[in-house]
């Protein structure tokens, strides 16, 4: 056997039709950027849902492309077989049949592509030197009284801007400044209206205007020289060129864009009805705030009257003497008070030189000793009185008590004369013993026989 071993076999990774066709269109859909494709349509369909498919060729190849529903309805033309177009979009793969396609998200006519390109070219280049720049935008006067309007004299767009001013606003004066609005000597004309207006200062705003048209009939408004000249303008400069979603180079220079020329009239003046209105607003305001300084006015008069009038001599003099009599009067009360706290002190020290008259002391201490007297002799008796109840009560007591009143009974007390003890035992007395018995009435000696 060999000593060799056996290479080893390599895993390979094997992708399924899925997951290669997801692989190759993330690549194409992360390489390619928003790409813009030139060439003629061909084999061009709209499904029922409304999206458009076709192919775009040349001499040498071709593409599929598809535009979906809601941009493939917001075309300003009708695309057709054997129309040279200009298609915007992303680079993907349509992975059900495996075919490399474009899915377009704006789609225009060849020639209008290329002034388009031109167009965001220029745009990008004067926004880059700040022309476009909302800072240096100017703010429009409220009540212009001179308009000029740089338009064609002709066109339908000066007669709505003259129109709707002389519906909102009478009393602005419009003035046309006229200039060719298409063709190729339009800008260097357009350029030239706008600064000598500028240098004549004699219109308060400009409005450039004209109305709709492709993007080849607007493009005298995408000229460079056109831009500078309303970004040098000393004057405010408003454009309203062509409809609502057309826009201009002049649109993001201007201090102002409006949609329509009609709309920009009605951005240009005030509403006469609306300033009626205020007026009639400011009138009644005016009215009311006049009508309160008038009160105040007269208020501070009537003030100033009745200090005028207090101010008087009659008015000082009566006021004199008014006080004088209400002095007066104060004085009398207040003498009237002083002779009364007077009579009342005397009053009061009479009586007590009264009280202390000494015949009237006198007659008082006597009164006073007599009371004293009689009520010492009261006292004597009911105290002696007390003691003879109480020392018959005593006596009582001591009578029930006493040895005596137990003698009277029969009994008595025997007594040991020689050492005088009362003898209270048998044990205390022996043969011979002098004994003597005190009875109730007397004492009798006694002597202590032997018993036999």
């Amino acid at each position: 056997m060999s000593n060799v071993d056996p290479p080893i076999a390599r895993q390979r990774e094997v992708l399924t039709p899925s997951s290669l066709t997801r692989l190759v269109r993330d690549l194409l859909e992360d390489t390619f950027p928003l790409i813009w494709l030139e060439g003629e349509i061909s084999n061009c369909t709209r499904s029922g849902p409304g999206h458009l498919y076709f192919t775009l060729k040349d001499s040498g190849a071709q593409v599929r492309c598809a535009m979906f529903k809601p941009r493939s309805t917001w075309l300003r033309f009708k695309p057709a077989d054997g129309m040279h177009v200009v298609a915007r979009g992303r680079v993907t793969l349509y992975e059900q049949r495996g075919e490399f396609q474009l899915v377009v998200e704006h789609l225009e006519e060849a020639g209008e592509g290329a002034l388009r390109r031109e167009f965001e070219r220029l745009k990008a280049r004067l926004a880059a030197e700040g022309l476009f720049e909302t800072a240096r935008k100017r703010a429009l006067p409220r009540f212009p009284r001179r308009i000029g309007v740089v338009t064609s004299p002709g066109g339908a767009a000066v007669r709505d801007v003259l129109s709707v001013i002389a519906r909102r606003f009478p009393l602005a004066s419009v003035e046309v400044l006229a200039i060719p609005v298409q063709g190729r000597d339009a800008p260097p004309v357009i350029a030239r209206v706008i600064a000598k207006a500028s240098r004549a200062a004699r219109h308060d705003v400009l409005l450039l205007t004209r109305g709709g048209g492709s993007l080849e009939d607007l493009w005298a408004f995408n000229d460079e020289a056109v831009a500078r000249a309303i970004h040098a303008s000393a004057i405010p400069v408003v454009s309203a060129i062509g409809h609502e979603i057309d826009f201009t180079i002049a649109d993001f220079v201007a201090d102002l864009r409006a949609p329509t020329p009609s709309a920009a009239a009605e951005l240009l003046v005030p509403d006469a009805a609306d300033l009626a209105r205020l007026l009639q607003r400011d009138r009644r305001r005016l009215g009311q705030c006049i009508a309160r300084k008038l009160e105040a006015q007269q208020q501070r008069l009537d003030h100033a009257f009745a200090r005028l009038h207090a101010q008087r001599p009659q008015a000082r003099l009566a006021r004199a003497r008014e006080r004088a009599r209400a002095l007066e009067q104060q004085l009398h009360s207040i003498g009237a008070r002083t002779i009364g706290m007077r009579s009342l002190g005397i009053a009061r020290l009479r009586a007590r030189l009264a009280a202390h008259d000494p015949l009237v002391r006198l007659a008082r201490q006597d009164e006073r000793a007599r009371t004293l007297g009689a009520r010492l002799r009261s006292a004597i008796v009911r105290t002696a009185e007390r003691r003879a109840l109480r020392l018959a009560e005593l006596a009582r007591t001591l009578n029930a008590v006493s040895p005596l009143a137990t003698l009277d009974r029969g009994y008595a007390i025997l007594i040991d004369r020689t050492s005088g003890h009362v003898v209270r035992s048998v044990s205390n007395v022996s043969e011979e013993s002098r004994l003597r018995a005190r009875l109730a009435d007397g004492d009798v000696d006694l002597r202590v026989d032997p018993v036999e």
